[in-house]
């Protein structure tokens, strides 16, 4: 269940419309996502490519943003070295992966799956902690059937995008990215509905992206998200504790993640385990800290929540706390919202037993085309 992409040719940094190799290159400058006040230029162009596990060919539109102004203070880190000199964390140039770069100016690698024909919506992947965005390639292929173009990257620091392993100085950091990434691609189809599917860590980085945002979304899917901290880990003694070493060594390991917990199917398992680009060590305090955070913010804003979500979550996830889901259904105010559970399906349910996987694909896709304009107009 988990793909790799083949490289893609990128063009180095330009100032002005020009044409290579036939291949048309357009700049435009786009405000980037709130919180940032500077400007970037996003260079557009698009390519077949034969994906080396699926064999299918699909339609890749690639977008590389080039910084040009300061980002905020509160989130900015060092400018980086020129464009065209950086490689991602396994080496490879990123003058040869698709790619954004961020407001701190760190490049992040990117995944776009386009239907055959031109696109009835958009959807943002957000994926979660310590993965990265190759393991939804059967969600996006299940969305491209119906029409639908389907888009993520790799959050700092996992994967092939840049920042260190697993480390974020503050969660916001995911939301204002995912934020820009979606900009992009509304500013490549203006008229489209946008929608987020967020799983674990990403379901927590897409309720908070629409609240900063609800008038963009048409809807978000939740699968098995990170609402609240689980009551057990997260006492109050235990806060306390957090806390205090969060001051004292900010780096110290609470822990690596149980990948038996991940999936009731022992071959996904091993795919995890054996996935190079997903992380193995332990989780920081201070990550754990930006999750604490991260959940408490969410607690703020359920009762401010109208936009329509479907949350799909296993009653045996020993990951994110199944009462979380709960929670935010009871709690909100939306009229559209839906809650379905998978008895004794364990965490990443896209990735679970092959019945829980087939349903979920179903479900997923069936709940965004019920909410797409008729594309006959009647």
């Amino acid at each position: 269940g988990f793909s790799h992409s083949s490289p893609f040719l990128l063009s180095p940094p330009i100032r002005r419309p020009l044409s290579i190799c036939g291949v048309r290159i357009r700049v435009r400058v786009e405000p980037s996502a709130r919180n940032s006040s500077r400007l970037s230029a996003a260079v557009n162009h698009r390519l077949r490519y034969t994906g080396p596990l699926t064999g299918k060919a699909d339609l890749i539109s690639v977008s590389s943003i080039l910084s040009v102004a300061g980002s905020d203070s509160a989130l900015s880190g060092d400018m980086p070295e020129p464009e065209g000199t950086r490689r991602s964390p396994q080496g490879v140039p990123y003058t040869e992966l698709p790619h954004i770069v961020n407001a701190d100016g760190l490049h992040l690698f990117c995944r776009y799956w386009e239907p055959d024909s031109p696109p009835r919506a958009l959807v943002f992947v957000a994926h979660g902690a310590g993965e990265h965005c190759g393991g939804y390639a059967d969600i996006a292929h299940s969305l491209t059937q119906h029409g639908i173009l389907a888009f993520a990257h790799d959050h700092v620091g996992h994967g092939q995008s840049e920042g260190e392993r697993m480390d974020i100085k503050n969660f916001q950091i995911y939301i204002r990215d995912s934020l820009q990434h979606i900009d992009i691609m509304k500013g490549r189809y203006p008229k489209l509905p946008v929608f987020i599917i967020g799983h674990s860590m990403g379901g927590a980085i897409s309720i908070l992206t629409a609240c900063e945002r609800p008038q963009d979304f048409a809807g978000v899917v939740l699968i098995a998200p990170m609402v609240q901290m689980n009551a057990e880990s997260a006492t109050p003694f235990k806060v306390f504790l957090a806390k205090i070493l969060n001051r004292l060594t900010p780096k110290l390991s609470l822990g690596s993640i149980e990948s038996r917990w991940v999936s009731r199917d022992p071959k996904q398992v091993e795919a995890y385990d054996t996935d190079e680009l997903n992380y193995h060590g332990g989780l920081r305090v201070s990550f754990g800290m930006q999750l604490m955070d991260a959940a408490t913010r969410i607690e703020r804003e359920l009762p401010n929540i109208t936009w329509p979500f479907f949350i799909l979550h296993g009653d045996a996830d020993k990951l994110c706390d199944i009462r979380g889901s709960h929670l935010m259904y009871n709690e909100v105010k939306s009229t559209d919202k839906k809650l379905k559970v998978y008895e004794e399906a364990y965490h990443a349910l896209h990735h679970d037993l092959p019945d829980t996987v087939e349903s979920v694909l179903k479900e997923v896709s069936t709940w965004i085309l019920e909410r797409l304009p008729n594309p006959h107009g009647s």
